[in-house]
């Protein structure tokens, strides 16, 4: 099982250069059956990595380019009269799809946003009154730009709330960027990419790592940093219970793609800049914090039990 993932570690890792622990943050986020967000500036590699996470894992894969101007049947369908049938039949838009690239997610107005919140909660879709639902498994991967850049649509903390985790590319090293400088585009490794993995093994991981054991010590640190994140006068707001959860389930995927069957407190610390930093605000500023600022500061203030 562990042999398998790092495989696919290895395979994104050959089109993402120097982003390891973000790969596997991508795949953990799978794993725990959550939706990723990816912000960052232009150029950096998220539609790469999307289209490359989606390859290697043998999963369907749309993408879906937001604009000012995208409604929203244009991401879940629309039925169109037939007149041979003299009916009207449903035509699935892009959603209907292992994985989707909501790319641009801010530069869609918020009625167009909004549009994703039923598909990534509930599985399904709701359109014309009848409930559809989504091919399994169902992961999104929205990639965003900064907010101060022109043009951008904030999203609201109910659907940031719907992403598992956020995380950041960022600049390559200059190891990695040399390498990219001398090599071939990236998008053009894509197409040579071998499906690593089928979706019903996929399915079946995501399945084990429900199911990798959670001690109630462990228990008692998670809901301490939670604690923690609600009493502290820094924050605006705690975290919610599904900020919770949401610990919890990407910390036990990440035990999982170490290949232990137990979580431990380093596995929680690992994944809680991308569980809680979208998630947070500074209380003097109202302003959402960097992850890795916010894990330090819950980090030191919470003692492992």
């Amino acid at each position: 099982m562990n042999a398998q993932l790092d495989d696919v570690v290895r395979q994104v890792g050959k089109v993402i250069l120097g982003k390891e622990r973000q790969i596997r943050l991508a795949i953990t986020c799978l794993l725990a059956r959550g939706h990723l967000l990816i912000e960052d500036i232009p150029g950096v590699g998220k539609t790469t990595l999307a289209h490359a996470l989606a390859t290697t894992l043998g999963l369907q894969f749309q993408r879906i380019q937001f604009t000012s101007d995208l409604l929203p049947a244009d991401i879940l369908g629309v039925s169109i009269f037939n007149r041979e049938a003299n009916a009207f039949r449903f035509h699935p838009g892009p959603i209907f799809a292992h994985v989707i690239l909501a790319d641009e997610v801010n530069r869609a107005t918020p009625k167009t946003q909004s549009a994703l919140l039923e598909a990534m909660e509930e599985h399904q879709v709701t359109t014309e009154g009848e409930t559809r639902p989504l091919p399994e498994p169902f992961f999104v991967i929205a990639t965003q730009n900064p907010s101060h850049q022109v043009g951008t649509f904030p999203l609201p903390e109910s659907q940031l709330d719907r992403f598992l985790m956020r995380i950041e590319l960022g600049y390559p090293d200059s190891g990695a960027e040399r390498a990219l400088l001398q090599g071939v585009d990236r998008r053009d490794l894509l197409p040579q990419l071998a499906p690593r993995m089928e979706a019903p093994s996929l399915e079946a991981l995501q399945r084990n790592a429900r199911e990798v054991h959670v001690s109630g010590a462990l228990l008692d640190y998670v809901q301490a940093l939670v604690d923690y994140s609600r009493k502290s006068p820094d924050y605006v707001n705690g975290l919610s219970p599904r900020a919770a959860l949401a610990l919890l389930s990407a910390a036990r995927a990440w035990a999982m793609m170490d290949g232990r069957s137990q979580v431990l407190p380093e596995d929680v610390q690992a994944i809680v800049p991308g569980v809680v930093g979208h998630r947070l605000y500074v209380a003097r500023d109202n302003s959402r914090i960097n992850g890795a600022d916010v894990a330090e500061q819950l980090i030191e203030a919470v003692p492992i039990p």
